[in-house]
């Protein structure tokens, strides 16, 4: 029996998806758990298999389509069987078996516009030179000759539909430059210099030959568009900035290396995680009316990718030692740049860092990611001048960027916590407590 190919709901917030690319074609056979097409939603890019085995009978969605999770994609069955009752009960406004058809009719010819009347305009030879120094469409010029054709007077009495007043100089550099008055924008009387203006702004805008591209949003950019604004909908963000010494964060890292190279972030997470251990109110969500707290820590860690930024996370990151987060997160980076990640990856997050330390930022305000209620923004290590027993040394001070909700985390809660942080990041054996 002929059975409906959907779009499958890969997520708990998947609404939509898009039809990347058809595996098969129709008249195609397919087997059961065979790879029939490409879904790619806002998190991650996936090969959908088959539920039942048959031939592909009709395809409903071109591959580069957006589909709403459970819309029809296809038809899968037994060869010449009748799909009539089928198509009819996919009644949405047009049905789909005329959606098919449409599909499978050529696309029709766009239809030329109608030649104007009257063909080549009928003028004099004075007339035209004349039309062409003043600046004048012939066109909108109506002839007094024979058969109605233009003469020199018809040319000089003609007026603009709509008269602009100018100064003799005005007219007179107009005439010279090539600029037509009625293409200028006044308000009052032209004068020269408002005909030079327009004229050198036209001969940039010749030059320049300003254009505008239009590319419409991939799925993944437009669901990141529609989570930032209501993430800034959501919550009543509190933003923090705190200074941090990293020089001994530095010294550890640079000890660390014959052992294993471990990055900036990796020892953020590390401290972070052991941080949020103590203030268990960043590392809650909302929901409804309730705070929801936990005992583990999911750190999500920021990837940008061309399309956007994707945040896959290191389930009970507080359990783990340095080596293995430094892993973890090489990992996970990798699969989120291939396309990879799994849905276990891409979920469940409790608290998010995101680094923008490599592109030489100072400070900035990360915008949460729901629904989690607080994000750490990373900073470049800046040596600054410093005053130290008398003299004055330059340290390397990074700043540390929260954004926090206040609906859950008070001020002085998110200042306790950054503080902590700073404390752990300017003494890191401290976790070796």
């Amino acid at each position: 029996m002929a059975q409906l190919i959907v779009m499958p709901k890969l997520g708990l917030t998947m609404k939509e998806g898009k039809l990347v690319k058809w595996h098969k074609q129709i008249g195609d056979s397919i087997a059961l758990g065979e790879k029939i097409f490409v879904a790619e939603t806002d998190k991650l890019t996936n090969d959908v298999e088959a539920t039942q085995s048959g031939i592909l009978l009709q395809i409903l969605q071109e591959e580069g389509a957006t589909v709403k999770v459970l819309e029809p994609l296809g038809i899968v069955g037994a060869e010449g069987e009748d799909l009539s009752q089928l198509l009819a009960g996919l009644d949405s406004g047009t049905k789909a078996e005329d959606r098919v058809k449409e599909a499978e009719a050529p696309k029709a010819v766009k239809a030329e516009a109608p030649a104007k009347p009257g063909g080549r305009i009928k003028a004099s030879p004075k007339a035209r030179k004349l039309a062409e120094s003043m600046g004048i469409d012939l066109s909108l010029v109506e002839g007094t000759g024979p058969s109605g054709s233009i003469t020199e007077k018809d040319v000089e009495n003609h007026e603009p539909a709509t008269k602009v007043k100018m100064s003799p100089a005005a007219a007179n550099v107009a005439r010279t430059l090539g600029v037509d008055p009625a293409a200028m924008d006044a308000s009052g009387r032209l004068m020269k210099g408002d005909v030079v203006d327009h004229w050198n702004r036209q001969s940039l805008e010749d030059l320049v030959k300003p254009q505008e591209t239009r590319t419409p949003m991939s799925s993944m950019r437009r669901v990141i568009a529609e989570r930032m604004r209501e993430s800034l909908e959501t919550s009543a963000v509190v933003h923090y900035n705190l200074s941090v010494d990293t020089t001994e964060m530095t010294r550890l890292r640079e000890k660390l290396k014959p052992v294993h190279k471990v990055t900036y972030t990796d020892l953020i997470v590390k401290i972070v995680s052991a941080a949020l251990m103590v203030h268990p109110l960043l590392n809650a969500s909302v929901e409804g009316d309730e705070i929801v707290t936990r005992n583990y820590v999911n750190m999500g860690v920021a990837v940008a990718l061309d399309e956007g930024l994707i945040v896959p996370n290191i389930k009970f990151s507080q359990a783990k030692g340095l080596k293995t987060i430094s892993q973890e997160i090489q990992e996970l980076s990798g699969k989120a740049r291939t396309g990879t990640l799994t849905l276990d990856e891409m979920t469940g997050g409790t608290f998010t860092v995101t680094n923008l330390g490599m592109f030489n930022m100072e400070s900035f305000t990360p915008i949460i990611n729901q629904p989690e209620v607080a994000i750490l923004g990373i900073n470049s290590i800046m040596e600054v001048p410093a005053r130290v027993d008398g003299e004055l040394v330059f340290k390397p001070m990074m700043t540390l960027s929260l954004s926090a909700d206040h609906r859950v985390v008070d001020g002085s809660e998110g200042a306790k916590f950054l503080n902590l942080v700073k404390s752990y990041m300017e003494n890191p054996s401290i976790l070796m407590l």
